[in-house]
């Protein structure tokens, strides 16, 4: 065994362990959530011990601030999209396996798994575990996803998902027994279980009992009568199938689910409401099955006055849609006494960054974007300390999008990397290029002749990036390119990029900058639609070549050899080292442009709310932004829950 495999295998298993597993360490018999006190007594529920795996998920709060607490109340949340019902599932975390606080891998849904050579993952599911339904939850339910999800053709359009994929190849799966599933493969797989653990987790099942009934291998008199009668096509059966079990979507209230709470409200609305999963697998040491609280109520607002009312005592919870910029309005709204604010700290490499699109459809602007020197000279040309000093008190740390300072990965360098203000040398760069002329007012012409006007388009989400665009515009000025800035919804903003319309996009930087170098450095290479510098790229390498575009850049080319190098790396300070190049080459090539980093990240919680660290990571990977402090552990002084 390798050096690799053995520390691999010694720190997963060690993960994996028992913790959680079984009732060990219950300080009392199962409680009765009051919830479901009625439907108990009425006979149409069963009691609490038999709701439960026979070895229930036992969270422990050794170690932490954290308390038993006690039932009750609804939790209120501010959410801008119907789309939004998707961070029930983000929030609510309930994962194959998990983080904990300290972002180690824990089994969650899973009564254990263990791991061999990091290639051999054997996942042991909880005995009498249940579906929110009160349907079995066994490996049926991974051999249905697997075999009749995954591997039909019209279902899945791009096949097995990358994530199980080991140069190539899908994993052999074997269904040992109703509560045994196996994966193998030939070589290790460091992807496997970080994508079981995601904000956006990678479903390895289905409720099979219920989707089923939408599958044509299974329903095909249903469907063929629905064709005969509706005029539908031979594949139509696909999209009733997709709508029906979209598990992270979380807008299907029918569709059994293994979350903390249920969703009840169909789109559209503009107040969703999730009741407690009377078959959740978690317990407290006290024998109380979780959640605490028994309802969560996302408000359908505007994200432009989602601070607003946050400061005004409308939501019980909240950190989504603020910023910093919120911070001082909300620290104000304290005095009313209906909530308090919480400073926890951003783990994205920059605030705000600039990604300029590298897969423009105009062949002009594409050429422009791909050249190094435009990229690092539009850098050079942003005066960051302004920013920082206008927008931020001087409080955020001025530099390019990289790995945060609590990463063993960082490097100075890095974050300084074509990011000093220097617009002599940003000029120098331009002219060099042959953007020498320049129209009446000192802008400069494209080679064309057109104006060199960067149209700079963010999701219209508060004032903070408009703030920003004006400054950049200001210091742009100076090295005569003109800036435009448009805002609009998220949808429409990703949809341009896609389409190749969008000049540059503004948004957040790398996700996850708080890296290990076990870390998967899937951001730095063209790996994902969703990355707004290269989505044609990210969707070639995405879809296994069947959409998007081949890299035409040399770096990038060089990112994606480097990350095959490190899936193949036999140890950590193999990895190190490659994550190391893939950090300069980003830096040097300014395929994203930061702005600053360190940002304090304002979340606002009811003064009644109980359990919510008041340092916390606001991280959407690893972390699920609120999911790795387990709401459901959340709980209200007051049993009539919101204070307003």
């Amino acid at each position: 065994m390798t050096q690799l495999r053995r520390h691999f295998a010694c720190a997963v298993l060690a993960a994996a362990g028992l913790a959680g597993a079984g009732g060990a360490g219950l300080a009392a018999p199962y409680i009765e959530p009051p919830w479901f006190g009625d439907r108990v007594a009425a006979g149409v529920l069963p009691p609490v011990a038999r709701r439960l795996p026979a070895a229930p998920s036992v969270v422990s709060f050794a170690g932490t601030a954290k308390k038993p607490g006690r039932y009750g109340g609804s939790l209120t949340m501010l959410m801008a999209r119907a789309k939004d019902t998707r961070m029930a599932v983000v929030y609510g975390y309930a994962r194959l396996v998990a983080y904990d606080s300290d972002y180690r891998l824990r089994p969650d849904i899973l009564e254990r798994f263990e791991v061999k050579d990091g290639r051999i993952f054997t996942f042991t599911l909880r005995k009498g575990h249940r579906w929110s339904d009160g349907a079995p939850f066994t490996t049926d339910d991974f051999r249905y996803w697997w075999e009749d999800v995954v591997h039909n053709k019209v279902l899945s359009r791009f096949g097995v998902p990358q994530a199980l994929l080991v140069d190539g190849r899908k994993p052999e799966v074997e269904f040992l027994d109703r509560h045994t599933v196996r994966y193998s493969w030939a070589k290790p797989n460091p992807y496997f279980l970080p994508a079981l653990a995601g904000p956006r987790p990678l479903y390895l099942y289905m409720p099979r009992h219920y989707m089923q009934r939408f599958h044509i291998d299974y329903a095909k008199k249903k469907y063929l009568r629905k064709m005969t009668k509706n005029g539908l096509k031979p594949d139509g059966w696909a999209k009733f199938h997709r709508k029906r079990g979209r598990m992270y979507r979380f807008q299907n209230p029918a569709l059994p689910t293994l979350q903390p709470w249920i969703p009840t409200t169909a789109p559209p609305a503009d107040r969703y409401v999730f009741v407690r999963n009377p078959y959740f697998h978690r317990v407290d040491r006290n024998g109380r099955q979780l959640p605490y609280i028994d309802r969560l109520v996302f408000i359908i607002a505007d994200s432009k006055i989602v601070a607003a009312k946050a400061g005004v005592g409308e939501t019980d919870l909240q950190g989504r849609y603020l910023r910093f910029t919120d911070f001082t309005f909300l620290k104000r709204g304290e005095a009313r006494g209906r909530h308090r604010v919480y400073q926890w700290q951003t783990a994205v490499g920059a605030q705000i960054a600039l990604y300029p699109n590298l897969n423009h459809k105009d062949p002009v602007w594409r050429k422009l974007f791909g050249d190094v020197r435009f990229r690092r000279a539009l850098s050079l040309g942003i005066d960051r300390r302004e920013i920082n000093r206008v927008m931020y008190y001087g409080l955020a740390a001025e530099g390019g999008n990289t790995v945060l300072p609590r990463s063993p990965l960082f490097r100075p360098e890095y974050r300084e990397a074509w990011a000093r203000f220097d617009p002599a040398r940003a000029n120098a760069l331009l002219d060099e290029i042959g953007l020498t002329h320049r129209d009446s007012e000192g802008y400069r012409l494209l080679p064309d002749g057109r104006p060199l006007e960067i149209i700079v388009e963010a999701a219209s989400e508060g004032s903070e990036y408009t703030d920003a665009m004006r400054l950049i515009q200001d210091s742009w000025r100076r090295i005569g390119v003109r800036l435009f800035q448009k805002n609009t919804r998220r949808e429409m903003f990703r949809r341009r990029v896609y389409a190749g319309l969008t000049h540059i996009a503004m948004w957040t930087g790398m996700d996850y900058a708080n890296v290990r170098a076990n870390t998967p450095p899937l951001e730095l290479a063209p790996t994902d639609q969703v990355q707004l510098q290269w989505s044609q790229w990210g969707l070639h390498y995405a879809s296994k070549g069947r959409s998007g575009q081949k890299p035409a850049d040399p770096g990038a080319l060089r990112l994606i050899e480097l990350l095959r190098q490190w899936e193949a790396a036999e140890s950590t300070a193999q990895r190190r080292t490659i994550w190391h190049r893939m950090l300069q080459i980003s830096a040097d090539r300014v395929y994203s442009i930061g702005l600053v980093g360190g940002v304090i990240q304002p979340v606002v919680v009811n003064v009644s709310l109980r359990n919510v660290p008041k340092t916390g990571v606001w991280a959407w990977n690893p972390g699920a932004h609120l999911g790795i402090y387990r709401p459901d552990t959340f709980w209200f002084a007051k049993p009539s829950g919101a204070a307003h």
